[in-house]
């Protein structure tokens, strides 16, 4: 393979939940940037239309749709409307998520809590692979990439829910790799570490931070671009070959809240 070929996406499309800020964001721009054209979905529509007009200002590709994962047709909406602009569905990035922060406390959530994190950080993601993975065989390219989390293997408290909705996504990509596989599609899984978001400035703190620096080798928190650099390796024909694996990328430790 031509080496200026392996990160190149031309011609590509995809598809990035969550994409109106922080590392859904930063995916859709990084893809954007390689080449590909980007249906960036985000729950709040303004968001969405913001973040493809900076990328049509950078001289990408882009077109904003708006959708709630949690609502099945939204999700149906969102992959018909990305082959009716594009033409095809490539690339898959199931960004959306929710929970987490440490605020599960057992006695403090109900199953209402549970169900909603599930549905949205576990079986939308499936039902968006469900609903991408036809076009992708159709087209001969196909990668999808979950965003899932270091909570998926980290032990923490007041994090049970988030901490396993994570790790049935991690599980779910490692198996669905033998099912996606001879239909030339490949799934895999960024893990982020503790990174600079919205979500984690809403319960980091100094002392918080300095614990999490304590473990981490490479000494400082990940910002959204780190993350979004290993999105476009597994996206990109570098990755032609991996299949069901989960990258963690934390700066090579541990970051827990407490």
């Amino acid at each position: 393979m031509d080496n200026s070929s392996l990160f190149d996406l031309t011609g590509k499309v995809a598809v990035v939940t969550g994409a109106g800020d922080g590392i859904g964001k930063a995916s859709a721009q990084i893809l954007a940037a390689a080449g590909a054209s980007v249906a960036v979905s985000d729950l709040n529509p303004e968001k969405a239309q913001a973040v493809t007009d900076e990328i049509l200002a950078a001289g990408g590709k882009s077109a904003a749709v708006a959708c709630n994962v949690l609502n099945k047709d939204d999700l149906t909406n969102l992959i018909s409307f990305t082959v009716s602009t594009f033409g095809t569905v490539n690339i898959l990035v199931n960004n959306a998520g929710l929970g987490g922060g440490g605020r599960e406390n057992p006695y403090n959530i109900d199953l209402e809590y549970v169900e909603r994190i599930y549905a949205i950080n576990v079986f939308a993601p499936w039902q968006l692979c469900k609903l991408a993975a036809p076009y992708m065989e159709k087209s001969g390219y196909g990668s999808i990439i979950n965003i899932t989390s270091m909570s998926s293997i980290n032990n923490s408290p007041s994090m049970a829910i988030y901490g396993s909705s994570k790790a049935a996504l991690n599980h779910m990509a490692s198996n669905l790799a033998f099912d996606y596989g001879p239909m030339g599609i490949r799934i895999n899984n960024v893990g982020p570490g503790a990174t600079r978001t919205r979500a984690l400035a809403s319960v980091l703190t100094p002392e918080i931070e300095a614990k999490m620096l304590a473990h981490t080798p490479i000494h400082r928190l990940g910002e959204v671009s780190d993350i979004a650099g290993a999105v476009l390796y597994f996206a990109a024909p570098v990755s032609a070959w991996v299949s069901g694996q989960t990258l963690m990328v934390n700066g090579g430790g541990v970051q827990t809240l407490d």
